[in-house]
């Protein structure tokens, strides 16, 4: 186990050492003397340099240190992809169990290819059209509402937001459930358990399931950027104060060192989510014998 985590924690460096080269190379986008090959290699190492010693820059569009700007918005954000994620792990473990028996998942075959097929971004404004018309939620398009999500009163205006990110959360969960079953359907230990007079049920419980939720654990990084990826869509369309919205500003403004930052912020949360989900497969999956 421990030369397992070793092994990880060195691909854990690595990720984000190659994180903050990328943040460093969009940084050097907005200095005025990065035109050319060799200038804008200067410019990188340069901002990188900076990176290293904690220097991020100032926003081109407040003028405030992209740092204390980030840490004003990425709480809200985190706690859009943190609730999501509940919804996502609410809604999408069930469904992965369930399209993981053959029956259930050619019924809802038509369904789910339907669901995975539209955009986040249509998802997103299908929730926001039902929840004004059908539920008459107050749904906010004041980019100084309030960024709490549980505070009195702000729940209905955050649901929208939340059901996107959950709901785009769900779908990476349940696929990444239904292709953790799909490879353990494939092990050729049961016909041997039931030759030792295991039940199906059994076997399930104690060999499959640890298996399957191991593969899940193991996917913990890649539910977690799509987390991110539809909190993005979500802040812009509802119109949320968040770093996922203010990466889309940057982005637009040409605000460089603010986009360079949370882009580190977002990859180093992403290869963590995965670091620790691969220590907890590599637990679950070798703790599974009886």
């Amino acid at each position: 186990m421990l030369e397992y985590a070793a092994r990880q924690a060195g691909r854990l460096a690595l990720g984000l050492l190659g994180a903050v080269v990328i943040a460093a190379a969009v940084s050097a986008v907005g200095m005025p003397h990065a035109r050319g090959p060799l200038p804008f290699l200067a410019a990188a190492s340069h901002r990188l340099f900076d990176f290293v010693r904690l220097d991020f820059g100032h926003s081109a569009i407040s003028g405030l240190p992209a740092a204390s700007e980030l840490a004003a918005n990425l709480p809200a954000t985190l706690a859009l992809v943190g609730t999501g994620g509940f919804l996502a792990v609410l809604v999408g473990v069930p469904l992965g169990f369930l399209f993981s028996i053959s029956s259930a998942r050619r019924a809802a075959a038509p369904m789910t290819q339907l669901v995975t097929a539209v955009p986040v971004f249509c998802a997103g404004l299908a929730i926001a059209y039902g929840a004004v018309h059908l539920l008459h939620w107050p749904v906010s398009v004041n980019a100084a509402a309030d960024a709490r999500i549980f505070a009195d009163g702000a729940f209905p205006m955050a649901a929208p937001a939340v059901l996107t990110v959950g709901f785009a959360g769900a779908a990476a969960v349940q696929l990444a459930l239904r292709r953790a079953a799909s490879l353990s359907s494939g092990e050729a230990f049961r016909t041997g358990l039931k030759r030792m007079g295991l039940s199906l049920l059994e076997i399930e419980r104690i060999y499959v399931v640890p298996r399957v939720l191991a593969g899940l654990a193991a996917s913990a990084g890649e539910i977690l950027l799509s987390l991110f990826s539809a909190a993005v869509v979500a802040e812009w369309v509802f119109h949320r104060p968040g770093a996922a919205d203010l990466f889309v500003k940057s982005v637009a403004l040409e605000d460089w060192n603010m986009a360079a930052l949370i882009v580190a912020v977002f990859a180093a949360l992403t290869l963590l989510a995965e670091f620790l989900g691969r220590i907890a497969a590599h637990a679950i999956a070798h703790g599974d014998a009886p």
